[in-house]
């Protein structure tokens, strides 16, 4: 099985030090824990942040294709509050926002069973053709993931609308939810009765619903799973929704039920909130868990 992370390739710069890090390159580093062949694909810059990312990825055995392209590789300012919730200051014109379609992405879209990307990268029209070409190349069958993954102002209406009818999978979390009921117009309700009425516009074939330390959904048009969150002593939630994905998709792919891979992901993802990073290695009795 292969899954493309597509979108920011990055370094988060916590006050202590930088990471590597980007949501669709969080996403594959996860799911490549269960032995899924992960790729995160972005764009680097010609400079020594892009030489260090990549030397990043290999020590972390995660694949990648990492055009470069005449723009610095990224960087976000990660400022953590009490409780360990990150803000963020996203800087613009980084190399993540000129992903160009090469053709060893034309080869790795044919090839992918399942995609995960998001509206962030799509701030930039380059990076979104791109995308949207990626899309365009996967096999009939495959997964398509739409992390929504809200940042700052770097989003709108078309872009949300265009992805989610793209999709056969939808990412959000509760404040999310909130933004695009809102933006769309849908009739006021639970979060519930929100996220059927999103399933239903967009012909959604699930629909994964986060709540912070409260707890998880996911809905299938005819199955609802909920799972308490885990209470953890938190370092941080950077990266905790993406290694959700990564895990809830690994689980999908390699034949679990969806109540089996909710659990999974809600597991996972508690891990992730008790360390600094978003790419931590899984200890060994969660990353067997698929086997």
């Amino acid at each position: 099985m292969k899954v493309a992370g597509l979108g920011e390739a990055l370094w988060d710069v916590f006050p202590e030090g930088k990471k590597m890090g980007g949501a669709p390159a969080n996403f594959a580093y996860h799911a490549s824990q269960f032995g899924i062949e992960g790729y995160a694909v972005s764009a680097i810059g010609e400079d020594a942040l892009g030489e260090e990312l990549m030397s990043e990825f290999d020590a972390a055995g995660l694949r990648y294709i990492l055009e470069k392209v005449a723009y610095p590789t990224g960087t976000v300012l990660v400022e953590l509050d009490q409780a360990g919730v990150p803000s963020y200051n996203i800087k613009e014109g980084a190399a993540w926002d000129n992903i160009p379609f090469s053709d060893a992405l034309r080869k790795l879209a044919g090839e992918c069973d399942a995609v995960c990307f998001g509206s962030l990268a799509q701030r930039s029209p380059i990076s979104r053709a791109t995308i949207n070409a990626f899309l365009d190349a996967m096999p009939e069958g495959s997964l398509k993931v739409f992390d929504i993954n809200l940042r700052q102002h770097y989003y709108n209406e078309d872009i949300l609308c265009a992805s989610m009818k793209r999709s056969d999978i939808l990412k959000i979390n509760d404040e999310e939810i909130v933004i695009v009921a809102e933006m769309l117009g849908l009739d006021a309700g639970d979060m519930e009765g929100r996220a059927r009425q999103l399933m239903d516009r967009f012909n959604l074939k699930m629909l994964i619903l986060t709540m912070g330390a409260v707890g998880s959904y996911v809905f299938t048009p005819d199955l609802t799973s909920w799972l308490d969150t885990p209470k953890v002593q938190v370092a941080s939630t950077v990266g905790a929704g993406d290694s959700f994905t990564g895990a809830f998709i690994a689980a999908i792919l390699s034949g679990k039920d969806v109540r089996t891979a909710h659990r999974l992901a809600v597991d996972v993802s508690a891990y992730v909130c008790t360390q600094v990073g978003a790419m931590p290695v899984l200890p060994e009795p969660l990353r067997a868990e698929l086997d």
